[in-house]
């Protein structure tokens, strides 16, 4: 074992050594102000040496608990053993040849994986990429090669990606979309069942979001225009919202009805991270498509575009694909971390992560009014920060709440349209005194606030 080494093997435990972000940091910040552009901002400036389990290590010897796995990439751990092992074989093998040149089979390996873990038992095809950006545009061109229709709707607070295309599919404008338009054209927005923000209260959300929802559809755009409808089962970078039970069901039984391709975004809650192998089976949702990335390989770059075999086969030879997309290296890891995640059984430890966050949550709740909400699923759990008395959005707590985490080597991330938002995606394989130290940490914050 080198000293670099990371992964399972790394110790877990929590270490402070120096103020974060310490000198070594500092100074890689430094060039980093240098010579990377502005734009690629961080949520925390310490530079990482090494990484696993439910820690990542700075280069000045702090050890900081980990409850953003990347945005939900690390689920199975940083440096998984699986996927380090069968990523590096693939690596000494071969690193490229273009699946749409040479192919090769860890690419149709993974489509199988796809095919049998996604839900529904009707014949699947599916489409490998880089990104969740890459797999949402895709499953539009899929879409609309199929319907011969082109306008696509999505929800309030939704977010879909960076590129031109998913920036107008986004809801949220800073930082996703501000300066950067004119966007891409016959994409509708439609008001989404968000229930601790319902004005008529939880209760009449799925019904009178859906009645609003489809009305709009019907009379904006009109169904028979709509070739695909995309919904986040869980949203993410909108705040972790649940939408209300019921209003899923209804959405994907209008699309149905009126030919439309219902798209399940599954990129940030998939893979394990609600407790299910996605989420949109909470509610027993089969999607005509389902897009993917972020969690499917262990921290390598992948996406895919998974669907009913007649749909997917519906764009013509050569208008899918991507010189990396479906690379063999990241196909490698994929399958490694779908192994990993199959033989640790990481939807029952999602949800026991669930259970101990949600308990500890809801107790800091019901002691500080500032928390508004606990809410979400498995390991993919959030609080919304409001401000005493009220429902309206807090951004200075969360901000300040972040801070004091990051000071105390607790890494968490803040999400939601209004910025109030404070998201908790620990690796699934996080032990669990390391999840309630966390926890502590996070408590200790709310003291002293």
């Amino acid at each position: 074992m080198t000293e670099l080494s990371g992964g399972p093997a790394l110790a877990q435990e929590r270490r402070v050594v120096t103020a974060i972000p310490g000198p070594k940091s500092q100074e890689l910040w430094a060039r980093k102000q240098a010579t990377v552009a502005g734009g690629v901002g961080a949520v925390l400036p310490v530079f990482v040496k090494r990484a696993g389990g439910g820690v990542l290590e700075d280069v000045d010897g702090n050890s900081l608990i980990d409850f953003g796995s990347g945005i939900a990439v690390t689920s199975v751990g940083n440096s998984a053993e699986a996927v380090v092992r069968r990523a590096t074989a693939q690596l000494a093998a071969f690193t490229h040849t273009c699946a749409m040149v040479a192919p090769y089979e860890p690419y149709i390996e993974v489509c199988e994986q796809l095919a049998e873990l996604t839900p529904g038992d009707h014949a699947k095809k599916s489409a490998l990429f880089n990104s969740g950006a890459e797999a949402v545009e895709n499953a539009v061109k899929i879409a609309r090669a199929y319907t011969k229709r082109q306008a696509v709707v999505v929800f309030d607070h939704g977010y879909h990606g960076r590129t031109n295309l998913t920036m107008a599919l986004t809801a949220k404008n800073m930082p996703y979309k501000h300066g950067f338009g004119p966007f891409a054209p016959e994409v509708y927005r439609v008001p989404l069942a968000y229930p601790y923000r319902w004005l008529t209260g939880p209760e009449n959300c799925a019904q009178e979001a859906a009645d609003q929802a489809i009305s709009q559809i019907t009379k904006q755009i009109g169904a028979e225009n709509v070739a695909a409808i995309i919904i986040e089962p869980v949203l993410g970078e909108g705040g972790f919202i649940e939408p209300a039970k019921g209003f899923l069901p209804a959405i994907a039984n209008f699309a149905k009805e009126n030919g439309i391709v219902f798209v399940a975004d599954e990129i940030q809650s998939g893979f394990c991270r609600t407790g299910q192998w996605f989420a949109c089976e909470d509610e027993g949702i089969v999607p005509d498509l389902i897009t993917t990335a972020k969690g499917i390989a262990g921290g390598l770059p992948l996406a895919a575009v998974t669907g009913r075999a007649e749909i997917m086969d519906a764009a013509h030879a050569g208008g899918l694909g991507g010189t990396y997309g479906g690379n063999p290296v990241a196909c490698a890891a994929a399958l490694g971390s779908i192994e990993t995640m199959r033989e640790q059984d990481l939807n029952a430890k999602a949800r026991r992560i669930g259970e101990v966050m949600k308990a500890r949550l809801n107790a800091l709740a019901e002691k500080y009014d500032l928390i508004g909400e606990v809410r979400g699923r498995g390991a993919m759990i959030a609080i919304e920060l409001v401000k005493s008395g009220s429902k309206e959005p807090n951004p200075e707590a969360t901000g300040a709440l972040t801070k004091a985490c990051h000071q105390e080597g607790l890494l968490v991330l803040t999400t939601g349209t209004y910025g109030n938002v404070l998201r908790f995606l620990p690796p699934l394989v996080i032990g669990e005194d390391l999840l309630n130290e966390g926890l502590d940490i996070l408590e200790g914050a709310f003291a002293a606030l």
